[in-house]
């Protein structure tokens, strides 16, 4: 149904245009980034310049629930392993830690943070390589 409507086709451009932007690119993460929709959307892996994420988000591979049935099959006590997950996992701390995120902002603050990188990234300039044309998927 979703390859019949294109939305793997429309989703791949959307891709191409935020990884070959060259205009300044943040990312607030408010709520919930899971897997390939967080990379794809404005990450730091398709060089994002600034991003940051609320103390509510939840940021991991997949949800806690999907999670935890996968690693801890057969457990008697699944909630108690689902909590632990959220406690240690399901937060944006771990990802700051690594780099992935910038900072972790109160939602009091974006506004602020966000007219400051503006500021910053104004004379922002980036150069990707010359080529004749780009390989955009159609």
């Amino acid at each position: 149904q979703q390859e019949y409507g294109g939305i793997i086709k429309h989703g791949a451009k959307l891709l191409y245009a935020l990884a070959e932007a060259t205009v300044p690119k943040l990312t607030v993460i408010t709520r919930k980034a899971y897997g390939g929709a967080y990379v794809v959307m404005n990450s730091k892996h398709i060089r994002a310049d600034v991003n940051y994420a609320w103390p509510s988000a939840e940021i991991a591979v997949m949800g806690s629930k999907g999670a935890v049935s996968i690693i801890c099959r057969g457990d008697p006590d699944l909630e108690a392993r689902e909590r632990e997950y959220v406690e240690v996992f399901a937060n944006p701390f771990p990802t700051a830690k690594k780099g992935f995120v910038d900072d972790v902002i109160m939602p009091s603050d974006t506004r602020k943070r966000l007219c400051n990188d503006l500021k910053w990234l104004r004379n922002k300039t980036q150069k990707n390589p010359r080529k004749k044309h780009g390989n955009i998927p159609l």
